[in-house]
C-alpha cells in the first residue's frame, strides 16, 4: 500500500555520512517535532535526479526554509558512500540531508518501491516529493514518469507551503 496524506510514516533507519563519520538516522530522529520537506529520487548521478530534480532543492532552499521548514532531505536507495559523493559533488554540503535508503526498507514500506531492473538500477524508489509535520504526510506528489521532475520539484512544492 502506497503511503497517502495523512498518514502517519513507519519507522525505518537511513545512513548518512557526517563530518563524524557514517551516523543511524531514524525516522523518529529526522521528523519528530518537525516540519521537514522530503524529496526521493531514483537514483544519486542519473540524469534527471542530478541535472534537474535535485538542482531545483538546492535553488529553492533558503524559501523553503523560510516558510517554516526545519530541513531538506533527498532520499535514495543508494549505498552512504554514494549519497556522500553526491552531496559534495553537487555542493550540498549543509544545505541538505543527503540519506541512504541502502536496502530500500523505507521505501518498501511506504509503497514507494519500483523495480527498475530493465534500466540495471534494480529496485529503486519512485520519484516524490512529501511534506511531513511530526512524522505525518500533509502532501504528497508522486511523478507519474520517473524520467520528470516536474509534480515532485521544488517549485510545485515551494507553492504548498
Amino acid at each position: 500500500m502506497t503511503i497517502a496524506t495523512g498518514d502517519k510514516l513507519p519507522d525505518a533507519t537511513f545512513k548518512e555520512t557526517t563530518a563524524d563519520g557514517m551516523m543511524e538516522v531514524t525516522t523518529a530522529d529526522l521528523f519528530n517535532g518537525k516540519k521537514v520537506v522530503v524529496f526521493a529520487v531514483p537514483g544519486a548521478f542519473t540524469p534527471t535526479c542530478h541535472l534537474n530534480h535535485l538542482p531545483g532543492y538546492l535553488e529553492n532552499r533558503d524559501a523553503i526554509l523560510a516558510k517554516g521548514v526545519d530541513e531538506i532531505a533527498v532520499i535514495s536507495v543508494n549505498d552512504a558512500f554514494v549519497m556522500a559523493a553526491w552531496e559534495k559533488a553537487t555542493n550540498g554540503t549543509g544545505k541538505l540531508r543527503y540519506l541512504s535508503d541502502w536496502n530500500a526498507e523505507f521505501t518498501k514500506a511506504i509503497g514507494m518501491d519500483a523495480d527498475l531492473s530493465a534500466g540495471t538500477l534494480g529496485v529503486r524508489s519512485k520519484r516524490y516529493s512529501m511534506i511531513v509535520e511530526d512524522g505525518k504526510v500533509t502532501a504528497l506528489n508522486l511523478e507519474e514518469s520517473p524520467g520528470q521532475a516536474i509534480t515532485s520539484g521544488a517549485a510545485a512544492l515551494l507553492e504548498q507551503l
